[in-house]
């Protein structure tokens, strides 16, 4: 089962719906409300009408299951995540916030939401790991920006441009760093659910 995890394919909408299905059971009516009123769709992109085939290929894969019931006389199929789909979910969610590189990222934001469902020490090991990369990411760019201090300010200006905003984004794993240190272990996935 480790390998069917580690390489199940989750696509960034489906990565979005499975989230929002392992918060709590739900049917598609209330995913779609959820994302709207998260303001979800000014960050990614997944229409009404793409809700439903996604959720039933992902119960096709084993990732939810669903359970009908009926409420005013309508039936409605409620979906929830199965054991295999918080797995893959956990594993994406730890490779994203791991493999972050600082750019922008829709599946960064969806996994940094969820980074509760990791254990204390997958999430200090992710953070860190993405901050590291972020970090060498940034030297490397100071070196290039040092090779080419006599050129216009226009070339050296896209050297100096994303350097600032990595740096800034090592501030802010930093702090998510100290965060989750201050909490401890108590910010796991056994008091989020």
């Amino acid at each position: 089962m480790t390998s069917e995890i580690n390489e199940y394919d989750l696509n960034h909408r489906a990565f979005v719906l499975l989230e929002l299905v392992a918060e709590t059971p739900s049917h598609a009516y209330n995913i779609d409300q959820r994302i709207k009123e998260r303001g979800m769709r000014n960050w990614t992109n997944i229409g009404t009408s793409s809700i439903y085939n996604i959720i039933n290929n992902l119960e096709k894969d084993g990732l939810v299951e669903s359970y009908t019931e009926e409420v005013d006389n309508r039936v409605r199929k409620i979906y929830t995540i199965t054991n295999l789909g918080m797995e893959i979910l956990r594993n994406k969610t730890y490779n994203v916030l791991s493999d972050f590189i600082g750019k922008k990222d829709e599946d960064f934001y969806v996994a940094f939401s969820i980074f509760h469902i990791l254990s204390y020490e997958q999430q200090l090991e992710a953070f860190t790991n993405s901050m590291n990369i972020i970090k060498t990411h940034i030297n490397e760019l100071k070196n290039m920006l040092a090779e080419n201090s006599q050129m216009p300010l226009n070339v050296r200006g896209l050297f100096v441009h994303p350097i600032k905003i990595l740096e800034t984004d090592v501030e802010f794993l930093e702090w998510v760093l100290e965060e989750i240190k201050k909490r401890g272990s108590q910010f796991g996935p056994e008091e989020n659910g």
